[in-house]
C-alpha cells in the first residue's frame, strides 16, 4: 500500500534533523531496507520484533520488515495560507500526503526560534491556524461555485461545507469532528487539510527525554483534546544514533537507559495513524512484513503481493504467532490440524502469517 506521512512545522523546530536521522540510519538492522526517493522524500521500515520470532522457528535467508513513505514539508510560516514564505508549496505538498506528523520544539537551546522564543502551544496554533485558513479559503470557494446549483449531489455537498466552515470557524480540527457520514462523504474531494489525522513529535533536549516539561504537558493537553498521540524524541540523540553502526548505538541506548530509538516508536504509532497492520509470509527464502489496511480481507491482502494473487485467489491458509510458538514448525502446525483454511470473507488481523492459493 502506497500511504505516506508528511512531517511538518516551523523552521528550526528539528523536523529535517528528525527526517535525515529517519531515512539515513545506519543503525537499522542490516536487513531493513532504507532509502531517500529524493531529497525530500524517504522510504522508512517499520521495525517488528514479530519478524525474529517467526525467524527463530522458520530458518530464511532473509527478512524483509513493513515499510513507510515520510515526506519531509518545506518549512511554515505565519501568512502560509496566503502564500508567504513557501506558504503554496508547504500547503500542496501537504494535501498529497495521508497523515501529519507535527514537529513541536519542546527545549531551550541556541538554535534561534523564528519567533524568537519557544513556546510549543503558540507553535501548533501557528500552523494549525494556517491549515484551517486554507480549508475555509477552499471551502468558501467551492461554495460559491456550487451554491445555486440544483442537483442533489450540490445540494448535499453545500450543506457539508457549511456544516465544516461553522466547525473551522470555532477553531475545530476536523478530523474528528461531528460530522455525519453523508457529511464526510461529501467532504471527502475536497482533500482539506485539516481532515487529516496528526500525530505530534515533541523534540526534546537529549537531558529531558525521561521528563515531562511545561512545554511537553501542554502539547500533551491540548492533543488529547484533539484525540491524537504524542511521541518524545531528541533530535540531537536521533542524529547521533543514525550515524552509528549497530553494535555502538546498541551501547549508547544502553548508557541513556533506552531499549531502542525513539525513531522506532515514531514509525510504528505513524504505521497506526495511518490505519496501517501488518501480515507476514514466511519460506525458505524469506520472512516478509506485508502492510494492508486495518479490516482488509483475505483477497486485498493477497493483492498486496501480485493483483494475479486477488484476482484468482481461492482461499489463504492461516496461523499465529502462538501457534508457531507452541508446535515449533509450519509441518507441525499443519500435523496438528490447526492450520485455517480462510475464504473471501475473512478479515486478516495483524501479525497473521499466510500462504495464499489462486488459479489465474
Amino acid at each position: 500500500m502506497s500511504l505516506s506521512a508528511g512531517i511538518v512545522g516551523l523552521p528550526n523546530v528539528g523536523k529535517s534533523t528528525i527526517f535525515n536521522a529517519l531515512t539515513s540510519g545506519k543503525a537499522q538492522s542490516a536487513n531493513y531496507p532504507f532509502c531517500t526517493i529524493d531529497p525530500n522524500v524517504g522510504v522508512v521500515p517499520v521495525p517488528d520484533p514479530r519478524l525474529k520470532q517467526i525467524q527463530k522457528f522458520i530458518t530464511t535467508e532473509k527478512v524483509i520488515p513493513a515499510a513507510l513513505e515520510i515526506v519531509d514539508i518545506a518549512g511554515l510560516v505565519r501568512g502560509a495560507s496566503k502564500g508567504e514564505g513557501l506558504g503554496n508549496q508547504f500547503l500542496a505538498n501537504i494535501r498529497q500526503v495521508d497523515a501529519i506528523l507535527h514537529v513541536v520544539r519542546c527545549f531551550e537551546g541556541d538554535v534561534i526560534h523564528v519567533d524568537g522564543s519557544v513556546d510549543a502551544m503558540r507553535d501548533v496554533e501557528t500552523i494549525e491556524t494556517e491549515l484551517m485558513l486554507a480549508d475555509m479559503d477552499s471551502l468558501e470557494k467551492r461554495l460559491k461555485r456550487i451554491a445555486k446549483m440544483p442537483d442533489k449531489e450540490s445540494k448535499t455537498q453545500a450543506a457539508a461545507i457549511r456544516a465544516a466552515l461553522d466547525k473551522l470557524n470555532d477553531g475545530q480540527w476536523l478530523a474528528h469532528a461531528d460530522f455525519s457520514e453523508l457529511e464526510r462523504e461529501a467532504l471527502k474531494p475536497m482533500f482539506l487539510l485539516s481532515m487529516k489525522e496528526v500525530l505530534y513529535i515533541a523534540n526534546v533536549h537529549e537531558d529531558e527525554l525521561g521528563e515531562e516539561n511545561a512545554q511537553v504537558a501542554a502539547l500533551r493537553e491540548h492533543a488529547a483534546k484533539a484525540q491524537a498521540g504524542v511521541v518524545l524524541i531528541s533530535g540531537k540523540i536521533e542524529s547521533e544514533l543514525s550515524d552509528m553502526e549497530a553494535e555502538e548505538a546498541a551501547e549508547f541506548l544502553s548508557e541513556l537507559g533506552l531499549e531502542e530509538p525513539g525513531l522506532h516508536a515514531l514509525t510504528r504509532e505513524t504505521y497506526r495513524l495511518l490505519g496501517l497492520q501488518s501480515y507476514f509470509t514466511a519460506g525458505k527464502k524469506e520472512i516478509r512484513a506485508w502492510t494492508v489496511r486495518v479490516g482488509a480481507k483475505a483477497p486485498e491482502a493477497a493483492g498486496v503481493i501480485h493483483t494475479d494473487f486477488e484476482r484468482g485467489f481461492i482461499r489463504a491458509e492461516v496461523f499465529t504467532i502462538a501457534d508457531l510458538e507452541k508446535h515449533q514448525s509450519e509441518a507441525e502446525i499443519r500435523n496438528n490440524g490447526v492450520m485455517r483454511q480462510e475464504g473471501k470473507e475473512y478479515v486478516v488481523a495483524d501479525g497473521d502469517i499466510m500462504h495464499f492459493k489462486f488459479n489465474v
